[in-house]
C-alpha cells in the first residue's frame, strides 16, 4: 500500500486515521493538477486492468459518474450488476460479496441500510469496499468536501465549517472528517432532527487541534463567525412520505443572502447536491460568486480517484 493504510474499505471517516485522510485528501489535489496529463499521468495504469463493480441501489448523478471515470483513468476497469440482482432478496448479501472477491478487487456501493456495506465488507476480506452512500454516512462527499475548503482555505485548522439543516448521513460524514481535520462544526438543526449524541461522542474521539461539534437550533447562532455554510435537501431519498412534515419542521432553515451576511467575512457556500432551489437555498445564493457546489461536484472525481489509489495501488506514484 502507497500509504501504509490499515484498513482494506472505506466504509466511513472514520476508517481512516487523520494522517490517512490528510494523505488521500492531499493527494487528490495533486491527481487533479496532473488529470490534464491523460495518458501519461503517473498515476494512469495504477489500477492496473483491475475491476470494480459498482452497485448503485439509489441513483446517483455525481457518484456513479465520477468513480466510473476515475477507475477508468487509473487504468482500471468497471462492471455494472443490475441493483435488482447485486442488492435484493434473491440472494444473500455475504453470497454476493463472496461471489464478487472472486472476480474483483473492489466494490462501490451506495444503498440505503448502512448494515449491507458492512456486511459485503465483513464477508469478503480479499476485496476493497467503498461506501458511496447509505442513510446512515456519505464519507466519499466528504471528501470531496474537504479538498474543496482545502483549495479555498490553504489549510483546515482553526476554521469553522456551519451545516444548516437535517443531521443527516452528510452531516455526520463532515462532522467526523471535520473535527478529524482539525475543524470547529456547527449544526443548526429544528427539534428531532439533530445530529445523534453518538455520532457527536464517536467523532469527538478523534477530534484534532482542538476542532468541537456545537448543535444549535437558530441558524443564525451556527453561522456567526463560520468560515463555510453548508446545506443538503431537508427530504432525502427513502423519506419521501415525510416530504410535508419536513417542510414544515425545516421552514425556518433555508439559506438566503441575509444568513450567508451573518457568517464571517468571506465565508462560502456549500451543497451536496442535487438542490431543491427556493426550498433548503435560495437561487440566489446558489448562483452567487460565494457558491462553490460546483467545485465540490467536480471535486469528487479528484477524490474518489485519490480513494481508489490508496487502497487499492501497489506502489507509490512517480514524480
Amino acid at each position: 500500500m502507497p500509504s501504509d493504510v490499515r484498513t482494506k474499505d472505506f466504509v466511513s471517516v472514520l476508517d481512516f486515521e487523520p494522517a490517512e485522510l490528510e494523505s488521500c485528501l492531499v493527494l487528490a489535489s495533486r491527481l487533479k493538477r496532473e488529470r490534464h496529463l491523460g495518458a501519461k499521468a503517473p498515476t494512469a495504469n495504477a489500477l492496473d486492468g483491475a475491476h470494480v463493480a459498482m452497485l448503485f441501489e439509489k441513483p446517483s448523478l455525481r457518484t456513479i459518474s465520477t468513480f466510473e471515470i476515475a477507475v477508468r483513468e487509473l487504468g482500471g476497469n468497471i462492471i455494472t450488476p443490475f441493483p435488482d440482482v447485486a442488492l435484493s432478496p434473491r440472494e444473500p448479501v455475504i453470497d454476493v460479496a463472496r461471489n464478487l472477491e472472486r472476480w474483483v478487487r473492489c466494490a462501490v456501493i451506495r444503498t440505503y441500510a448502512h448494515s449491507i456495506v458492512l456486511e459485503f465488507a465483513k464477508a469478503a476480506p480479499r476485496m476493497h469496499v467503498i461506501n458511496a452512500l447509505t442513510d446512515q454516512e456519505h464519507p466519499c462527499q466528504a471528501l470531496a468536501d474537504f479538498q474543496t475548503l482545502r483549495e479555498t482555505w490553504g489549510s483546515w485548522v482553526g476554521r469553522t465549517l456551519a451545516f444548516i439543516g437535517d443531521g443527516n448521513n452528510v452531516a455526520t460524514s463532515l462532522a467526523q472528517a471535520g473535527v478529524m481535520l482539525g475543524v470547529n462544526i456547527h449544526i443548526a438543526s429544528p427539534a428531532g432532527y439533530a445530529l445523534s449524541d453518538s455520532v457527536i461522542q464517536q467523532a469527538s474521539r478523534v477530534a484534532r487541534h482542538g476542532a468541537q461539534i456545537r448543535l444549535f437550533r437558530d441558524p443564525a447562532d451556527a453561522v456567526k463567525g463560520a468560515n463555510a455554510v453548508y446545506t443538503d435537501v431537508w427530504t432525502s431519498m427513502g423519506q419521501e412520505a415525510e416530504a410535508t412534515e419536513r417542510r414544515k419542521a425545516f421552514a425556518g432553515y433555508q439559506v438566503t443572502m441575509p444568513l450567508m451576511r451573518q457568517a464571517a467575512p468571506g465565508a462560502f457556500f456549500m451543497h451536496c447536491l442535487p438542490a431543491h432551489r427556493e426550498e433548503e437555498v435560495t437561487t440566489e445564493v446558489m448562483e452567487s460568486s460565494i457558491s462553490v457546489v460546483f467545485d465540490q461536484a467536480e471535486n469528487r472525481l479528484h477524490a474518489q480517484k485519490a480513494l481508489l489509489y490508496t487502497l487499492m495501488a501497489e506502489a507509490p506514484p512517480r514524480g
